[in-house]
């Protein structure tokens, strides 16, 4: 899936745009294939999966397993075509890059770029039928977002679409359905769509109107995901296929999930909007850069909201866990110079 700005589809992690070279960053043919798949941002993709089977009222499973690892290959996948499209603007604007500097030769990006969707496909599939059919339109819309839509108005929508069918994908598998998760994937496509237009301007800056736009979308998100959506009927939550225990919507007092729900939100809310508040009054590059990270960051507590939304309290904590492990790696790659996003 991919990136926001010049990323591709899953909806965050391309790097934002830094010109001049970064000597000794990503050495080594390990470290090169870590910076071209920014790999610290995959803590951004498995809550997708995870949200998806909250939402659709049943236990993660097995097969939500097999969704977590498709989403995260499709996500790879995303990466290493976007890098292969911008090669050439990359060799002019980001010389450091791992396909300009000649530590990856575009043609292994590209082959790269082939079989992790083929392996995200095959993944889907093991999950059965109904995440396949959610699975081969997103990995469309990633090829199509890194191929030709990336730098027209509809790439937003499409980055958008992609975040969205990522977190049906995880309904999908876990349930045979979509319907149920519908609302979430939409709360998520919404935020993905506001930090994607802010990372338009991310190499230029000039516009706080982007800014201020994603600032009413994440206050419109927080109060929402704030609001526990109705208990799904018994007999649905009992489809849950066996796995992690206690993560069904069963779990926990009304109050209980709420009130996680609201705290979730508040965190979604602080890690987005300071940094949008920053762009909106000065929309510089390097502003607006740490904008879209923010935005990005933001993404896990909003999964962890969405989740504890409908009622899956573990599996909102579970997500949850994952922002201190990704901030670690984000730290991590920040010590060698290199963006996870």
């Amino acid at each position: 899936m991919g990136g926001v700005g010049d990323g591709p589809a899953l909806a965050a992690g391309a790097a934002p745009r830094t010109a001049g070279p970064r000597p000794g960053t990503g050495t080594g043919c390990a470290g090169a294939w870590a910076e071209l798949l920014r790999l610290p941002a995959l803590f951004t993709v498995p809550g997708d999966a995870l949200a998806g089977a909250a939402a659709a009222g049943v236990r993660p499973g097995p097969r939500t397993l097999l969704a977590v690892g498709s989403s995260l290959c499709l996500y790879e996948a995303g990466m290493a075509l976007n890098d292969w499209a911008d090669r050439e603007e990359d060799a002019v604007e980001r010389p450091h890059r791992p396909l300009p500097s000649g530590r990856i030769r575009p043609a292994a990006a590209l082959a790269a770029a082939g079989a992790l969707t083929g392996a995200g496909l095959a993944l889907a599939a093991g999950a059965g039928r109904p995440a396949l059919a959610v699975a081969t339109p997103l990995a469309a819309a990633v090829w199509a977002y890194d191929l030709k839509l990336k730098h027209t108005p509809a790439g937003p929508v499409a980055m958008a679409a992609a975040r969205g069918l990522d977190l049906l994908l995880g309904a999908a598998a876990t349930a045979g359905g979509t319907r149920a998760a519908l609302p979430s994937a939409a709360l998520l496509g919404t935020h993905t769509l506001a930090v994607t237009a802010v990372s338009r301007r991310e190499t230029t800056g000039g516009s706080a109107l982007a800014p201020l736009a994603a600032l009413a979308t994440t206050a419109a998100l927080t109060r929402l995901v704030s609001t526990r959506r109705p208990r799904l009927p018994a007999g649905r939550r009992a489809a849950a296929a066996p796995g992690l225990p206690g993560s069904s919507p069963a779990e926990g007092p009304q109050g209980t999930t709420h009130a996680l729900a609201t705290v979730l939100g508040a965190a979604y809310a602080a890690t987005a909007t300071r940094p949008y508040f920053h762009a909106a009054l000065n929309p510089s590059p390097p502003l607006t850069q740490r904008a879209v990270g923010g935005g990005i960051r933001a993404t896990v507590p909003l999964q962890a909201a969405l989740a504890a939304r409908s009622g899956a309290t573990a599996t909102a904590l579970l997500v949850a866990a994952l922002v201190p492990a990704g901030r670690m790696f984000a730290r991590r790659a920040a010590m060698r110079k290199v963006s996870i996003t």
